[in-house]
């Protein structure tokens, strides 16, 4: 830990600050209300006097009672923060009994101002946080009035060993840039609500002198025991040393299909119509892999977990026992809860922390068509992708494509990102709805240039033949010209 910098309390904003803020420093958090500014400041504090620090809570707008509120709701103590309520009722009344020919205002201000340096002369805090400006900023009335009280406090604090945090809730006229231009650090905090689903929220370093930081936004959500910071992804400063070799899906066939199976740190896009067989196809990698005794994690986003236990079960893959023995980790994610960022923290946490060397997202459907206003999140999805593939992991993507025959699309178009691309299609024969299975491209390897069938029963996953005598399978129209001897028996 640097002595130059003080934590936060929030692990992931300390990752983003590069160890913390800067000490014996005035720095500025805004956001609007219900951002989560308040906790970020008790979190501030109580960190602080975890390492035996003097710390002070200012409370320009709230009582004591509801700052108090807000830290029994996250389970914290305050028994060893000092904290300071400015009563607005005790000044009026020490106001009634002044006789003064100056406005009321700057009475009110200068009473106000003597009144808060007067105990923190007292307290002598190392940590300090002012929640909120905007009272000051009433109280000035004019913004050359608020600019000077804002250096006076500045000056106040110089030499005096003290960190501080002013909060401030953005009432200010639009782009004001008096507060910014004067904190030696800026973080602004937003809370935006989607079309559909639980609000989202997300901080960004302004500013911070001196200092090198991670910039860009980075998703936060607000849970009991506090903020939690998800840093944003930089898939160029996460490298780990591996061996690379092919994976097996424990289907030979397949195996030969794909020219010996997939390559640890590629990733495999399988995609295909509704009811194809994709989710059993990637399933069938996880459990080959923990079979072999490697820690798989799945991730999914459209099938209950139910369901997937009962199509396992059909298709003799004992899905529960992997789990219970921890070999493969299931996840179901609702991305009307999660935003793109924490699902990538995720996702390092599972790979860096359990050593999962497999990974399945089923499907990029539900995570995509959830989140229509993050318009980049192909490119949060390329970040993704190469942070798994230096970490030496294979990852299956699953992605369902609009309609069952003829002309068919995708609902977004990651397959440039993919290193693998396995197709799954309908066609018909003998009376039978069928599948085929081919592999389209892989950057790693030479595959087979053919189409199979593929069979889901109750043996599991079986690859046929070459389909020899069918034309047109990929299109979803095929046409037949020969025997059905090459096909399995169902």
């Amino acid at each position: 830990m640097d002595p130059s910098l003080a934590e936060t309390g929030v692990a992931g904003l300390d990752d983003v600050l590069g160890g913390g803020l800067p000490r014996d420093r005035l720095h500025l958090v805004q956001g609007d209300p219900g951002a989560g500014k308040t906790t970020l400041g008790l979190q501030y504090l109580l960190a602080g006097a975890a390492r035996g620090e003097s710390t002070l809570f200012i409370s320009l707008s709230e009582t004591k009672a509801e700052i108090e509120a807000v830290a029994q709701s996250h389970g914290w103590s305050l028994a060893d923060v000092a904290l300071f309520e400015l009563s607005a009722l005790e000044q009026t009344r020490s106001l009634e009994q002044e006789t003064t020919l100056f406005e009321l205002s700057e009475v009110e201000l200068q009473h106000t101002t003597r009144t808060l340096l007067g105990h923190i002369e007292q307290v002598k805090p190392q940590r300090v946080v002012f929640d909120s400006l905007s009272e000051i900023r009433l109280l000035s009335q004019s913004s050359l009035r608020y600019r000077r009280q804002l250096l006076a406090l500045k000056q106040f604090f110089s030499g005096k060993n003290s960190t501080v945090l002013l909060l401030d809730d953005r009432t200010s006229e639009e782009g004001d840039p008096q507060l910014q231009s004067l904190a030696h650090g800026v973080l602004v905090m937003e809370q935006v609500a989607p079309l559909y689903g639980e609000d989202r929220r997300r901080l960004r370093v302004v500013k911070m002198r001196a200092r090198k930081y991670r910039g860009g936004f980075h998703d936060f959500a607000i849970r009991t025991g506090g903020l939690e910071v998800f840093p944003r992804l930089v898939a160029a400063e996460h490298h780990a040393d591996f061996e690379p070799h092919t994976i097996s899906s424990g289907l030979q066939p397949l195996d030969q299909l794909l020219g010996g199976g997939i390559d640890r740190g590629t990733s495999t896009l399988i995609t295909g119509p509704a009811g194809t067989g994709k989710s059993v196809l990637a399933l069938q990698y996880a459990m080959a892999s923990a079979r072999r005794g490697e820690c798989t994690a799945m991730f999914c986003f459209d099938e209950g977990l139910p369901t997937l236990f009962s199509r396992a079960r059909a298709m003799g893959m004992d899905l529960p026992g992997e789990i219970e023995a921890g070999r493969v980790m299931l996840q179901r994610i609702d991305p009307a809860e999660m935003g793109p960022g924490e699902f990538s923290w995720l996702m390092r946490r599972v790979v860096e922390e359990k050593k999962a060397r497999v990974v399945v997202i089923d499907s990029l459907n539900g995570y995509l068509n959830a989140m229509p206003e993050y318009r980049l999140l192909s490119m949060q999805m390329h970040e993704l992708l190469t942070y798994l593939g230096q970490q030496g992991v294979a990852s299956i993507l699953v992605l369902a494509q609009h309609g069952i025959l003829g002309s068919m699309k995708s609902p977004v178009d990651v397959s440039y990102l993919a290193d693998t691309v396995i197709l799954l299609r309908f066609f018909e024969a003998g009376g039978r709805i069928r599948k085929a299975v081919s592999v389209v491209k892989k950057r790693s390897s030479l595959h087979e240039d053919t189409i199979r069938e593929l069979v889901l029963g109750r043996e599991g996953l079986q690859v046929g033949d070459v389909l020899r005598d069918f034309t047109g399978v990929l299109t979803g129209v095929p046409r037949f010209g020969g025997q059905l001897g090459d096909l399995i028996e169902k």
